[in-house]
């Protein structure tokens, strides 16, 4: 419970054919027997994950990965297991065995780092098997063909062994690319001795005892920037702003109280959600807000895909499959269909969709929500967070952007390129 998240620690995969000891490797690296090792090929099938803090750097996330070169019908669906893990890869440690080459399968892993930006480090492990004077086996004159087709480096180990693992940690610290992400969620908005109001409705599908994730993180992020967090219900909005001597400096609810919060909260006081400020803390809100504008453009047949990061146990009001799917029938069409996924699961058929709602990302780290976004964009289908779906809904998207110039500029253009179009038709 007081541990990093693990969408805000960096995500390092571990890459190979079967029986290069990638396991065995990871064993290493966490100092712990995290993963299974057995002499028989295939002893991982499905991703391994683990928590750690990996000194210099700190908080991690570890990813043991089947092997690329797994065979049969279960060996195709571990190899897509294992390419679905490159969607969340900060940084990837590719590992080749000293006695058993390199080729064709640790190629096609290179294309993929390459074509999704990842970057990586390449481990040549069981070196305990070489001999002293490193004869030239037809194993070692592939390898070295290979790296010196692709440019690469190789860091010697074994992990059998021991042997330059801290070599690998400090590797590791320094090739892991600096976060482009923001650094605060909503720090930049506020100043010190503001107050900020936090509603969360506490309803069936609240936690029993606790606050829900992107709560608590920007209860944080409010107090690291020594800015006040008053946090209520809903219903209790307006008696808490009459009670405070200063006007609060903005208001966040909870997307699915858009509505009622709304009415609560005076126009000169600024309002966002949880959803929208987590849109731009872990995605692009601008590319959001170039997909809010296909809200309007749905219609009685087309198919919208609901994506939520997390697996948590569905109410009655679900607000992924109940509360969303009956805003749009009630205020677009009843006849728009929906899909739901969730967890790490994302289809490969986005062309079958018109839009995809996506919740706010608190579960995911910001890699795969931007591998999320891109994928949608190669496939030409637009992205909308639900925070800012919810607000359209409820006529009230400009309003929640106002916190964000830019994204709000963004928006009020495209929705008078919307207008000027719907005028040119209607003439």
């Amino acid at each position: 419970m007081n541990s990093t998240a693990k969408g805000d620690r960096p995500h390092i995969a571990v890459f190979g054919r079967r029986n290069v000891g990638k396991s065995s490797l990871i064993n290493k690296l966490t100092n712990q027997q995290l993963a299974l090792v057995s002499s028989q090929p295939g002893t991982t099938t499905d991703p391994v994950y683990k928590a750690m803090e990996l000194l210099p750097l700190g908080p991690v996330m570890m990813i043991d990965t089947a092997g690329i070169d797994d065979q049969g019908e279960l060996g195709e669906m571990r190899i897509k297991k294992t390419k679905e893990i490159m969607r969340k890869t900060d940084l990837a440690l590719l590992v080749i065995s000293a006695v058993q080459g390199a080729g064709d399968f640790e190629a096609e892993l290179i294309e993929e780092f390459q074509a999704r930006e990842i970057p990586f480090i390449t481990v040549l492990n069981k070196c305990e098997l070489l001999k002293a004077e490193e004869e030239e086996t037809a194993a070692l004159m592939e390898i070295r063909d290979f790296a010196e087709s692709y440019q690469l480096e190789f860091l010697k180990v074994s992990a059998e062994n021991e042997i330059n693992i801290d070599q690998i940690r400090e590797k590791i610290a320094a090739e892991m690319p600096v976060d482009q992400s923001r650094s605060t969620i909503m720090g930049d908005l506020i100043d010190p001795g503001d107050t900020v109001i936090l509603v969360t409705p506490i309803d069936s599908a609240a936690p029993k005892g606790r606050l829900i994730l992107p709560q608590v993180q920007t209860i944080r992020d409010i107090l690291d920037h020594d800015a006040v967090a008053l946090v209520t219900k809903k219903e209790d909005v307006s008696s808490e702003i009459n009670k405070l001597k200063e006007k609060p400096k903005i208001v966040v609810t909870d997307s699915q109280a858009f509505e009622t919060v709304s009415k609560s909260v005076p126009e000169d006081i600024l309002l966002t959600g949880f959803s929208v400020l987590f849109a731009r803390y872990k995605g692009d809100l601008k590319t959001f807000v170039r997909g809010a504008k296909m809200m309007e453009k749905l219609k009685a047949g087309d198919r919208v895909l609901v994506a939520e990061a997390c697996t948590h146990r569905r109410q009655q009001d679900d607000i992924g499959t109940v509360k969303i799917p009956n805003w749009v029938h009630e205020k677009i069409s009843p006849e728009i269909e929906f899909d739901h996924v969730s967890g790490r699961e994302f289809p490969e058929n986005l062309n079958d969709y018109k839009v995809i709602l996506h919740c706010g990302s608190c579960m995911l780290n910001r890699k795969e929500v931007l591998s999320r976004l891109k994928e949608a964009e190669k496939a030409g289908i637009p992205v909308i967070n639900y925070g800012m779906g919810i607000a359209w809904l409820h006529g009230i998207l400009d309003r929640a952007l106002k916190p964000f110039p830019e994204a709000l500029e963004l928006w009020q253009q495209k929705q008078k390129n919307i207008d000027q179009k719907d005028i040119e038709e209607v003439v």
